[in-house]
């Protein structure tokens, strides 16, 4: 049978409205509202019309029904800038990666989930370093942030959204935590954009986000403190702090320099003149729109092993993408960016990352 929810996931992730696929596909301007809705089944010729349109292959939209989420439930780093559209856009690809992580799952044993429920703890800060002694970290800089939350059983997805106003998100998924990140930013960027993801996964598990205002302030909160420990950042900058200071000091952390002076700045370590005069001497300098000196961009290292594994069986991703019916454009967008960059090295990878079934 025609599935009418995977009609809807591939439109959305396409950004088009019903009238928008109808007109494209040639059909009459009702026919996708009432074929979302399971009012008719579709013949052979509708069906490729819209397949062609959507660029999905036609099995798809005979599979079962795709997992659902909880929009509600869904972290976005910059949710007040997104349109409906690329909400929904990203959601469907929240979608997509879960029924690639089932996939996955069938075939590897992935690391246990390891990551604390922090709802209790009002202070980001103190989330921060709770997790930072429950993963056995100390106060130190972490050498690769995605294998070190690999490892204690994050599943990390890349994004290949054409918009800065999506940036990352994250959501938990039967006791299974997932992160996404946009692959447009710099590498310095991505690192907090990891991080505050984090934050919102220890600290607002069971919240509706939604009703959050000050939930993202949280997370920002909370990235800063886990990615810069206080007792680390004081020990190792000394007075006077100035732009070079900062722009050497910000490669032990992997952080934007504009993210290190507010860290500064919060720790009172710059007062409110010197960090204005700090910010704008780096936003002449480039830093307000990228990292001239930047940090090489980190990788998962469960996707590197899983796809090395897969294609020494001469299983690649054509071949995962035509056995998922995706075209391989949207594997590529979850995966890609993830697993072709050469890694950063690391010290925090402690346990296997995978194990073959």
């Amino acid at each position: 049978m025609f599935n009418p929810k995977r009609m809807t996931l591939a439109r959305q992730r396409r950004r088009l409205t019903a009238r928008n696929l109808a007109e494209q596909a040639n059909l009459a301007a009702d026919t996708i509202s009432r074929l979302e809705k399971g009012l008719h089944e579709p013949d052979e010729n509708t069906v490729a019309s819209i397949a062609h349109v959507l660029g999905y292959p036609i099995g798809f939209f005979y599979m079962d029904d795709p997992e659902d989420l909880d929009s509600n439930a869904v972290s976005f780093r910059s949710f007040s800038k997104m349109s409906v559209r690329e909400r929904q856009a990203a959601e469907s690809a929240g979608q997509l990666a879960l029924g690639l992580s089932s996939w996955i799952e069938d075939r590897f044993s992935l690391p246990t989930v390891d990551v604390p429920d922090l709802s209790h703890e009002q202070d980001p800060a103190m989330a921060a370093y709770l997790v930072r002694q429950a993963w056995g970290i100390g106060e130190s800089a972490i050498g690769n942030l995605i294998g070190l939350l690999e490892t204690h059983g994050v599943r990390v997805f890349s994004l290949s959204e054409d918009t800065s106003a999506v940036n990352a998100f994250s959501f938990w998924r039967d006791n299974r935590p997932f992160i996404f990140l946009n692959n447009f930013k710099t590498a310095e960027s991505s690192l907090f954009d990891t991080a505050h993801e984090l934050g919102h996964l220890v600290m607002h598990k069971q919240e509706n986000l939604r009703d959050r205002r000050d939930a993202e302030k949280e997370a920002n909160t909370f990235a800063s403190a886990f990615l810069m420990p206080e007792n680390d950042v004081k020990s190792r900058i000394g007075y006077p702090i100035t732009v070079g200071v900062i722009l050497k000091a910000k490669l032990r952390w992997r952080v934007s320099a504009l993210a290190l002076a507010y860290r500064l700045h919060s720790l009172g370590k710059l007062s409110p003149w010197q960090y204005k005069s700090i910010s704008i001497e780096l936003g002449r300098r480039g830093y307000r729109t990228g990292e001239p000196i930047g940090t090489e961009r980190e990788v998962s290292s469960v996707w590197k092993k899983i796809l090395q594994n897969l294609w020494s069986d001469k299983i690649g991703r054509a071949e995962i993408a035509q056995e998922l019916n995706w075209p391989l454009e949207e594997l590529e967008a979850l995966t890609q960016h993830l697993s072709e960059t050469r890694p950063v090295p690391t010290k925090t990878e402690h346990r296997p990352l995978l194990l073959v079934k």
